[in-house]
């Protein structure tokens, strides 16, 4: 795996890609992380935590997790990478350009995901990096989670 600097801003420039890096390795997105989720926000609603009413009445024939638990799963969703960026002294999460929720992710299934660098900015404080990060139910073609994230890479004091 190639190692980038934060500060080498042409190395940084080079990675940036139309193309995605390799699949990072599945994760089981099970019936109890999605229970253990809405008891942690008080997100509820019948279509996540009610199993019978959701293979009854949704649309997706079954629960599915919620979008922001989808979302929080990219930590552990990352991997695949085609390089690392070191020698930093801070990466700040610096918001996102996008997010969009493109397909439901149904309880028992299993996630994998892919990323690109799309652009490298120098600031006064260090760099800034947008990554996106593109989330798929394994076996699907259409992304369940599409998230465009920035961010801030600072020297070490």
């Amino acid at each position: 795996m190639q190692e980038i600097r934060f500060d080498d801003l042409a190395a940084l420039q080079a990675a940036i890609t139309e193309d995605y890096g390799p699949w990072s390795a599945e994760l089981l997105v099970s019936q109890s992380m999605i229970d253990a989720f809405a008891e942690l926000t008080g997100d509820k609603q019948w279509i996540h935590v009610d199993v019978e009413r959701a293979k009854r009445e949704s649309p997706f024939g079954g629960p599915i997790a919620h979008g922001f638990l989808t979302l929080s799963l990219l930590p552990q969703l990352r991997g695949g990478a085609t390089f690392r960026i070191v020698d930093y002294g801070n990466a700040t999460n610096y918001g996102a350009n996008g997010l969009r929720f493109l397909a439901p992710v149904p309880a028992g299934c299993k996630l994998h995901a892919r990323g690109r660098m799309r652009a490298v900015e120098a600031k006064p404080k260090g760099t800034l990096v947008t990554t996106e990060t593109a989330v798929h139910v394994v076996g699907q073609e259409k992304p369940s989670l599409l998230y465009q994230g920035l961010v801030l890479y600072t020297g070490k004091r």
